[in-house]
């Protein structure tokens, strides 16, 4: 074997590297585009839009640079803005369940205190 040319070599041998360490980072980076897709459809499923308007928009433009920078092979920042985009939408679908919790005790707050006044005129009326 000629090893007049090892700098060749190492160079075959560093991009062969390169390209494994950028096909490793595709998958998990795709990955969490799909689990903040799903998140994002979660939380307006919750009426995350509603309730959270400011966090949906949020985490909807973070998935949209997600796929973007997907596309583009960033596979770095494709994961960073999925993560991101995930969390606003988990605080979202929070905030939206948050609402919802507080109106049905609201109404069963007011329920109880209008059984309260009807037990009361029951009880002057006897």
């Amino acid at each position: 074997m000629n090893l007049r040319k090892p700098w060749l070599i190492g160079a075959c041998v560093a991009g062969a590297f390169a390209v494994g360490a950028c096909s490793s980072m595709k998958t998990p980076a795709t990955a969490d585009v799909a689990v903040s897709q799903a998140a994002v459809e979660s939380a307006s499923s919750a009426d995350g839009a509603e309730y959270a308007p400011a966090d949906m928009r949020s985490a909807r433009d973070k998935l949209a640079l997600a796929k973007q920078a997907l596309a583009a092979k960033d596979y770095k920042a494709a994961s960073d803005y999925a993560i991101q985009a995930q969390a606003d939408a988990k605080l979202a679908h929070a905030k939206a369940d948050t609402a919802k919790a507080r109106s049905v005790a609201a109404t069963l707050q007011e329920d109880i205190r209008v059984l309260r006044v009807e037990l009361d005129r029951a009880k002057t009326q006897q």
